[in-house]
């Protein structure tokens, strides 16, 4: 199974068409994505409910999200997968570090990881209001509370995880995924592989049709060789 979500600054993560979910699926996977506190599927109290102080709601939701699927039969113990993008990322990011035995691997794609710094560059002030600042104290012990970077924590057996970042990102710095890959390479014992991504040339979303298909299949590639699924029409990853 494969487990994603976003959970921030009130978007609405509405179905729609999506060809890697199309691919994973016609593999023999199941693919779910959660709604989480955060966004605005609910309302603009469920997106506080999952913003500054409660930013750890979030978190639990997709964690307990993880659970139904395991609970309900979609899947199987060391069979999950999760993998997010941005706001997304930060997501990934907190799950695989404060429950990393629940997750066989992880895809982590620009995201936010060292929450202590993350308004020193890119876009990062700007999200002040929905994070918090650690020029204020509460809030500051709030977001080293599940700063992914800050709570990597050696000789933990972490799952495989992909990190990938983009040299020319102007919103999530690429110094997120670097610093997170060097402390996750360093801290692990587990035997999954801890990878760094780096696609020069791009920013933080567009990029040309081909470098996006390059992108989705060595994402789903990854992970589909983590849990054992087969490609269609191929041998076992």
């Amino acid at each position: 199974a494969l487990l994603t979500g976003y959970g921030g600054f009130g978007q609405i993560m509405s179905p729609r068409y999506r060809p890697q979910v199309l691919a994973w699926v016609r593999a023999g996977g199941v693919f779910a994505w959660a709604g989480l506190r955060g966004g605005g599927e609910e309302g603009e109290e469920w997106h506080l409910a999952g913003s500054g102080a409660n930013k750890q709601n979030t978190f639990d939701d997709f964690a307990a999200a993880s659970d139904h699927l395991l609970a309900a039969g979609w899947a199987a113990p060391g069979r999950v997968a999760v993998m997010g993008s941005s706001n997304g990322g930060l997501l990934v990011g907190a799950a695989l570090t404060q429950e990393p035995g629940k997750y066989a691997a992880a895809v982590c794609r620009v995201p936010l990881l060292d929450m202590a710094r993350f308004e020193s560059s890119g876009l990062g002030p700007s999200w002040v209001p929905e994070y918090g600042s650690v020029r204020d104290p509460a809030q500051a012990r709030t977001l080293l509370s599940y700063s992914p970077y800050h709570r990597v924590t050696p000789g933990v057996s972490y799952p495989a995880v992909l990190l990938a970042a983009s040299d020319g990102d102007t919103r999530t710095d690429p110094l997120h995924a670097r610093k997170m890959c060097a402390a996750l390479q360093h801290a692990t014992s587990g035997a999954g592989p801890v990878l760094l991504r780096l696609e020069r040339g791009v920013g933080h979303g567009a990029r040309a049709v081909s470098r996006v298909v390059a992108l989705e299949a060595e994402c789903l590639a990854f992970l589909a060789g983590q849990v054992g699924l087969r490609a269609p029409g191929g041998a076992a990853p």
